[in-house]
């Protein structure tokens, strides 16, 4: 039989992408059509290639082919990405910005900002860190760079600073540049054109995601970054007890005040329970069950998902190399699918759809 790549526009047209609920030819998602004789390839072009839905999505396009136009078809798809972006960040090469945030500290954001933005590239996205906690600096320890100072190059013949790279991510602390046995007594507006030169006076290069570790609380720090930048979403990070959980709402709330707003893209659960290494079957809520479910039913917004309280998680980030990177761990698949979460909402207010589901 003859096929043409109209049939096959067709037939993928009635294949719907379940985040951005249209069609993937009405979202010119199919792209580089080939037929020769029964054989057909083409390209699913993704929001990002830390898709959750990939094999869903391409289960169903095998499906539409074989159901509209024949079984006997040989099809090849290459499942591909380009992330999508739904404004000007203010900082060139950069496509999004995600804001990490909590409303109190202890409750071990920097330790999920760190494995969320490797998570995201051990998808294969191109990712940044900004540890803009001026106060408490983790990422030259939780990298292994304690000590390190960034390089310094000129650009069109401004200075500007060259991210440090590891583990396949470009990385910025204030951390790198004063001294870790010293605090950092600086006031409101010296704190502001620190982060600012963060982003600013820094080469990033081509970014589809740019995580920023955010201090504690709701200070200078985050009207700063949220103001000055158009940040894409917030994911916000709490532990299960209630005294966590009012710090959150907080939190939650000035993201959503009208001078700031900034849609939040989830909430993740840290510490949500103690699995002993011995009895890995085991769970223990020694801080209270449910309370970041509760909280994101609350805000209608998603629930990203929960860490336990394992020790092989703060190991990994005294050590230097944030959990995400062990294979043998199961608790990199917790913070993959965490990743995949992320990315997913991101392609979701990208889209101008609602983020309002569980």
């Amino acid at each position: 039989m003859i096929i043409t790549s109209e049939q096959v526009l067709q037939a993928l047209g009635n294949v719907e992408e379940p985040d951005l609920k249209k069609d993937l030819v009405t979202l010119n998602m199919i792209q580089d059509i080939k037929i020769d004789g029964n054989k057909l390839s083409f390209s699913v072009i993704l929001t990002t290639p830390a898709c959750p839905l990939k094999g869903l999505i391409e289960n169903a396009c095998r499906n539409a082919i074989s159901h509209f136009i024949s079984k006997d078809i040989e099809v090849s798809i290459n499942m591909t990405s380009q992330v999508t972006t739904q404004k000007n960040t203010g900082v060139p090469g950069v496509k999004n910005i995600i804001a990490v945030a909590s409303g109190k500290g202890g409750v071990g954001k920097s330790t999920v900002a760190a494995n969320l933005a490797l998570g995201l590239a051990q998808k294969g996205a191109k990712v940044g860190l900004i540890d803009a906690d001026i106060y408490g600096p983790s990422v030259p320890i939780m990298f292994g760079l304690e000590g390190a100072r960034p390089m310094a190059s000129q650009v069109n013949g401004k200075t500007r600073i060259e991210p440090i790279e590891k583990y396949g991510i470009k990385l910025l602390s204030i951390g790198f540049f004063t001294d870790p046995n010293q605090p950092v007594p600086w006031r409101g507006p010296m704190v502001s054109t620190a982060v600012k030169q963060l982003f600013n006076d820094a080469d990033w290069g081509e970014l589809d995601y740019l995580v920023v570790d955010l201090p504690p609380g709701t200070g200078d720090i985050h009207i700063t970054v949220t103001q000055s930048f158009p940040v894409t979403g917030a994911v916000i990070v709490t532990t299960p007890q209630n005294v966590a959980l009012a710090d959150a709402r907080k939190g939650i709330g000035m993201f959503m005040m009208d001078a700031i707003n900034v849609p939040v893209l989830g909430v993740i659960e840290n510490m949500s329970y103690f699995t002993p290494a011995e009895l890995p079957e085991n769970k223990y809520y020694i801080f209270g069950q449910g309370g970041g479910q509760k909280l994101a039913e609350q805000i209608e917004a998603p629930f990203l998902g929960e860490i336990p309280l394992v020790r092989s998680i703060s190991e990994s980030g005294d050590a230097g190399q944030p959990v995400v990177l062990q294979d043998n761990n199961p608790m990199t698949a917790a913070f993959l699918n965490i990743a995949e979460r992320v990315a997913q909402q991101v392609a979701i207010c990208n889209a101008g759809i609602s983020n309002k589901t569980n």
